[in-house]
């Protein structure tokens, strides 16, 4: 059988082969009772448009890209731990790519690569997407903003540390919900409070970081630089900052990781030490991750809105909101703020007793 072609769907629907194609590209002012007649149709005869063929009628490629940390992203898979943040992106964006007809492509960026433009460029030039959806670090970085607004393509910023840089943002307040979770541990009786700093490249660590001075310094309590660790968003990091911050001879009561994926290293190297959370330590992180609902205790942590911002991103992109190159730099700043919750689980406790 010959495959089923535009102008069959266009024939059976009694329409013309414009409105037929103006229906499968989800584009505006159709009808309600023409576009239902053009789909009726397409699914009676198992109609499905060709992604290369669309492309070729219009300037349309019908793709939307992700960037992504390369670095961060393969130590997560590596260590079989993490990811759920991508996981997540991918999840919000497959969700609106698919209900528009788009394709949603997942991208690793090397940041620290010397090659960075060329490798960056060639994949704008070869991949043509509709849109862009730049998560931390690319959301910060100055060569991919150059590359993006050169080539007139459009984009959305994840999570940016410079909210008021180029481009539209969609984003949650990472200083607020690390104040919040400071301000927790502190209201239970917490005066030692460690705190696990994320991966020093991404704008969100530094916010959180300051959230917890922050809520330190409105508390009155005051911060040791001991009780201060660096780590990378990953499981390790978290685990070989809490060793150091439980071998302290006044070791906190109390550890902040700004992720879970830490959070869970914390719980680790507390169970290696025979040190009971919540009993001597509580634990706290930031993500909500499914492993922060499945630890033993389940963890007290943020339910990031990840895949409300990737939907909201991509949703900007397809029903172009979003205007690249020139047009985009006069157009008025899209500033999405989308809220955060604090999730209270069993690893927070009172500090023990003197």
């Amino acid at each position: 059988m010959a495959s089923v072609t535009i102008y069959d769907v266009a024939a059976r629907a009694e329409v013309s082969i414009k409105t037929v194609s103006r229906v499968m590209n989800n584009e505006p002012n159709v009808r309600p009772m023409m576009r239902e007649r053009v789909l009726e149709a397409a699914q009676a005869l198992g109609y499905s448009p060709n992604l290369s063929a669309r492309s070729l009628a219009g300037s349309k490629s019908f793709v939307i890209a992700v960037f992504v940390d390369a670095a961060l992203t393969i130590d997560h898979w590596r260590s079989e731990r993490g990811a759920d943040y991508l996981s997540r992106i991918q999840l919000g964006a497959t969700l609106q790519c698919r209900d528009a007809g788009y394709h949603l492509l997942v991208e690793l960026i090397d940041h620290e690569a010397p090659q960075i433009r060329q490798e960056v460029g060639a994949l704008l030039a070869a991949l043509k997407p509709d849109g862009v959806i730049l998560t931390p670090p690319s959301s910060d970085n100055e060569i991919v903003l150059e590359l993006l607004n050169k080539s007139g393509t459009p984009y959305v910023r994840l999570g940016p540390e410079e909210t008021d840089g180029p481009g539209p943002r969609v984003h949650m307040d990472n200083f607020a919900a690390a104040r919040d979770v400071t301000e927790h541990l502190a209201g239970l009786g917490h005066k030692r409070i460690g705190f696990v700093v994320g991966e020093p490249r991404h704008g969100a660590s530094q916010a959180r970081r300051q959230g917890y001075l922050a809520a330190m310094e409105a508390r009155g309590l005051s911060v040791d630089e001991a009780w201060i660790r660096q780590g990378d968003f990953t499981f390790q990091s978290g685990h070989d900052a809490a060793k150091a911050l439980l071998a302290l001879p006044d070791r906190p009561t109390a550890i902040f990781a700004s992720n879970d994926d830490m959070a869970l290293g914390v719980l680790a190297a507390a169970a290696e030490a025979g040190v009971l959370v919540p009993g001597e330590v509580s634990v706290a992180g930031f993500d909500d991750s499914p492993s922060a609902r499945f630890s033993r205790p389940q963890l007290t942590t943020v339910r990031q809105p990840v895949v409300e911002m990737a939907e909201l991103a991509t949703r900007l992109l397809i029903k172009g909101q979003v205007k690249g190159g020139a047009a985009g730099a006069m157009a008025a700043p899209i500033d999405e703020l989308l809220p955060f919750e604090l999730i209270h689980r069993a690893s927070t406790a009172p500090p023990p007793a003197p």
